[in-house]
């Protein structure tokens, strides 16, 4: 179960454009793709830039009018829904099973 102790890695078959603050992701090995609005646009971005749930969590919640819970919910389900599309991988050793 993914959760904010979590540590995620962007396989390098993967790639990320930036579309005006939109972003698609395309999984070169698997043909499959995924398009972000604005918001999930900053969540990958955060995550690609610490490979970490908690602080992509920290920021989020500080540039958003957004309450913990609803945003730790959304951001568990934007990585596990990216996860299963292999856009994505999230480190099972660091996943914490409270």
């Amino acid at each position: 179960m993914t959760s904010l102790k979590s540590r995620i890695h962007i396989p390098e078959d993967v790639l990320y454009h930036d579309l005006n603050g939109e972003a698609v992701l395309l999984n070169l090995k698997s043909g499959k793709y995924f398009s972000l609005d604005a918001v999930g646009t900053r969540m990958w971005t955060l995550l690609a830039e610490n490979g970490q749930l908690e602080p992509a969590f920290q920021a989020m919640l500080k540039e958003y009018n957004v309450d913990e819970q609803t945003l730790n919910r959304d951001l568990i389900a934007l990585i596990d829904r990216l996860s299963a599309q292999g856009l994505l991988i999230v480190d099972q050793d660091s996943i914490s099973y409270e």
